[in-house]
């Protein structure tokens, strides 16, 4: 009698266990539910008192392109992103040069990390000189991730925790100091959305492509499709309820804030100007509150950060994208990027000094706004033109992703020069290595594992 052979082992793949308000969840972690507080001084600046207009004309853009995420997301769950859409749709050096865009993106994420803890901590501590905390908070993420020790998303859910119920806290403080001091017509006003002594549609553009990086993160969503209850579905949804949600949640506090302090001209300090509104609506208390979630928040964010990009670089070391002797570096004792992490620690100290947040702000945006119309376009290449086109369909193939593009365009548009000089440069070295690693661009491109990040 014949032995029954064995049936073949069926390939290994991921469970999809996760719902739609486990990636609603995910998300908001990821974007965390303060994400327009460092940025609210800086626009209220650029827009001449528009801050809430700028987050939702921005909400519009990233809810369009969150769409053309999760669509690309569905074809090609993999933690590249923008990179493998473009890469795959589009063109593999067009590919390459959105991952050297987001390459530039994580490594600002430390520096600016390391620039509002620094600021954040010179408002309890002033008589501390701001480069002395920017060596102190860059050196303290640099010590703990060389020590192996990185951020845990139950870390980070609990951080979120602690930020919602200061900024609730806060939100309801502010809408009883307006009631009481100016009742119902201070409450509720069209002022902060349109006064019409100080609007500017430059002024107005101008916050938007600052205000833009209050969205920042949304795209990690797109990342858990392999994980995920019917993704063709389940993962545009969530990315553009994310989207929305933080758009309304913090147009809200902005919203609150602008109403309690409209003279953006006399906040102390642009950078730490929501701070000051703490103060005005809950004294000390929710001042001090409020400085540490922002420190903590900070030092959990470049945590991760800097860990991320370290282990993105060590991964295009091993993978001779760059040179392997230096990036593909491990520690044999802690089984760390050890000379990465240095890097990185010491790319955030020296451009905290030279970049103020604004900048460094302006200069992620750059790169980030680039990669989202790279996206867009991918929809419509892959679902009009290429292998979806059977059943191609005129507005969420065309029409959609190309208002996505064009509103992306036009935020990319008002980055002021300086930005797009810097980020112009970047890419330029992206294109020459790129020329360079493909002998004139006649190979394939290397790939990026961004699952290392």
């Amino acid at each position: 009698m014949a032995t029954p052979t064995p049936a073949a082992a069926a390939p290994a793949q991921f469970r999809r266990t996760l719902t739609f308000w486990d990636l609603v969840l995910y998300g908001i972690v990821l974007i965390m539910p303060i994400a327009p507080v460092p940025l609210f001084g800086l626009a209220q600046k650029l827009s001449h008192g528009h801050a809430v207009t700028t987050i939702l004309i921005a909400m519009v853009a990233m809810m369009l392109t969150a769409l053309s995420y999760g669509r690309m997301a569905s074809v090609y769950p993999s933690a590249g992103s923008a990179y493998t859409y473009v890469g795959r749709s589009l063109n593999p050096h067009l590919g390459f040069l959105a991952g050297w865009a987001m390459l530039l993106d994580y490594a600002l994420v430390p520096l600016i990390c390391t620039v509002y803890g620094a600021l954040t901590l010179q408002r309890l501590a002033p008589q501390i000189p701001y480069l002395v905390l920017c060596a102190l908070f860059a050196g303290v993420i640099t010590v703990i991730n060389l020590r192996g020790i990185r951020a845990t998303l139950t870390a980070n859910l609990f951080m979120m925790i602690a930020m919602t119920g200061v900024i609730l806290a806060f939100m309801v403080l502010a809408f009883r100091w307006l009631l009481a001091g100016q009742g119902w017509a201070g409450a509720l006003s069209a002022r902060p959305f349109y006064d019409p002594a100080q609007f500017d549609w430059g002024a107005i553009g101008a916050g938007t492509s600052l205000a833009a990086l209050t969205y920042g993160g949304f795209d990690g969503i797109t990342t858990l499709s392999e994980d995920v209850k019917n993704p063709r579905r389940t993962v545009p949804l969530a990315t553009v309820f994310v989207c929305l949600f933080t758009g309304v949640f913090g147009g809200l506090q902005v919203y609150l804030a602008q109403q309690v302090w409209p003279d953006y001209s006399r906040f102390s300090n642009l950078e730490t100007a929501f701070m000051d509104v703490t103060r005005v609506v809950g004294g000390a208390a929710l001042f001090g509150a409020m400085a540490a979630i922002l420190i903590i928040a900070n030092i959990g964010a470049g945590l991760s950060a800097q860990a991320g990009v370290s282990r993105l670089l060590f991964g295009m070391g091993r993978d001779r994208v760059l040179p392997s002797r230096l990036f593909a570096y491990l520690d044999p004792k802690r089984n760390t990027p050890t000379y990465n992490i240095l890097l990185v620690g010491l790319f955030a100290f020296i451009g905290s000094v030279l970049l103020d947040y604004e900048k460094a702000a302006e200069l992620i945006n750059f790169g980030a706004f680039l990669a989202f119309m790279g996206v867009n376009a991918s929809v419509v290449r892959h679902f009009y033109f290429g292998p979806a086109r059977a059943s191609r369909r005129i507005v969420a193939d065309v029409l959609l992703p190309a208002l996505g593009f064009l509103f992306c365009l036009g935020i990319w548009l008002y980055l002021p020069v300086h930005a797009k000089v810097a980020g112009a440069l970047w890419f330029a070295a992206g294109l020459v290595w790129d020329g360079v690693k493909t002998r004139g661009f006649r190979k394939t491109p290397a790939m990026i594992d961004f699952s290392e990040a």
